[in-house]
């Protein structure tokens, strides 16, 4: 299936020169320090509107906490100076509570930031879906079902909800086809035991409604979470569903099945021993302001770094506080206690290689 943003694989590929900083400064900290993340998750706000089932920040509470404004428009130009090249607002609440997003994203986009945005979509409008088409690279909606039952239970919410989303990715795309904006509205379902048999509807709803693309992506079970319910889920009874949407696809509208994430679950672990990626290519800044090597451990003091309410990025990430959450990384971190298929998991493949080339890779 057609996947031209590399969703189910990695786009390290195309930073030659921070991946050629990184594997010449092994070791050597006052190198180390001055590789500023390429990419930066931003959540805007702890609220959420939904309670999904398979939420994997649910442990951290879904607390009434947000960014200062000021602070956050600060931290952004602070961060395009020093070479990040891109934000997702999402994380731990829905980042479309956050009133003061529009303005955020008119910051990104002054700065020169590339800016996406992971959403519910219940929330939106017509005037802030048009800041968002305009500002973002790529929105993405997760909708986690077919019908309005399936997602009311998935979702815990009420069912009109979907009906609302649907309503809301028709508009966006069609404000995107009449001014000519650039970003990709998508939207995406975690495959469940539950919403598998709505999974083609989705795609033809989905179609109908004019977004570019539908991903099916796999559970992977989160370290911390509360939720246990779908621990240990497999896919083989399900890949089935990965020829079927095919045949939904039209020159207009892609789905990304994610089969090779999906078959990694199947793998007893993983061809690397480190992870090579944290604290490194990037970053995770909580709704509080902390900031934090990987998503997969919030609240873990290891991979925390301080906090921009505090201090400015650039002194977070070039402090003691990284320094020694780089050496944790690489002395002491035991990766076969990681959340399987994170979101470095493709980038670690690709570093493991080239720290460990085959004897043969002259031969080009």
């Amino acid at each position: 299936m057609s996947d031209k943003y590399n969703i189910d694989s990695h786009k390290l590929i195309y930073h030659p020169v921070e991946v050629s900083k990184w594997y010449e400064a092994e070791g050597d900290w006052e190198k180390q320090k001055k590789i500023y993340p390429i990419y930066v998750e931003i959540t805007p706000i702890g609220s959420c509107n939904h309670r999904c089932t398979f939420c994997s920040v649910d442990y951290i509470g879904y607390k009434s906490i947000k960014q200062d404004e000021e602070v956050l428009k600060k931290t952004i130009r602070e961060m395009a100076k020093l070479g990040v090249k891109s934000i997702m607002f999402a994380g731990e609440g829905e980042p479309t509570l956050y009133k003061p997003l529009p303005e955020i994203l008119n910051v990104c986009k002054e700065v020169g930031i590339d800016t996406s945005l992971t959403t519910n979509a219940v929330v939106m409008d017509a005037e802030s879906i048009d800041n968002y088409l305009k500002n973002c690279s790529w929105i993405k909606v997760s909708i986690n079902a077919g019908d309005r039952e399936t997602y009311a239970a998935v979702h815990q919410t009420k069912a009109a909800d979907f009906d609302r989303v649907v309503e809301n990715l028709t508009l966006a795309a069609k404000i995107k086809k009449e001014k000519g904006y650039s970003c990709t509205v998508g939207s995406q379902m975690l495959l469940l035991p539950e919403n598998v048999d709505s999974a083609l509807s989705l795609a033809k709803t989905m179609r109908d409604a004019g977004v570019d693309y539908l991903v099916i992506k796999p559970y992977t079970q989160s370290l911390y979470g509360t939720s246990r319910v779908y621990e240990g889920l497999t896919y083989k009874s399900m890949m089935y569903l990965e020829s079927e949407l095919k045949k939904l696809e039209t020159s207009e509208f892609s789905v990304i099945f994610r089969a090779n994430t999906m078959k990694k679950l199947e793998e007893e672990q993983q061809p690397y021993n480190k992870c090579y990626s944290t604290p490194y290519f990037w970053s995770y800044i909580m709704a509080d302001g902390s900031v934090y090597g990987c998503s997969a451990y919030l609240g873990n003091e290891k991979f925390a770094y301080g906090n921009i309410n505090q201090q400015s990025f650039k002194e977070i990430w070039e402090s003691q506080k990284r320094q020694e959450g780089v050496a944790f990384v690489e002395n002491e971190l035991d990766i076969s206690m990681c959340r399987k298929n994170c979101r470095m998991d493709e980038v670690n493949r690709y570093l493991w290689k080239l720290k460990n080339p085959n004897p043969h890779v002259n031969f080009i």
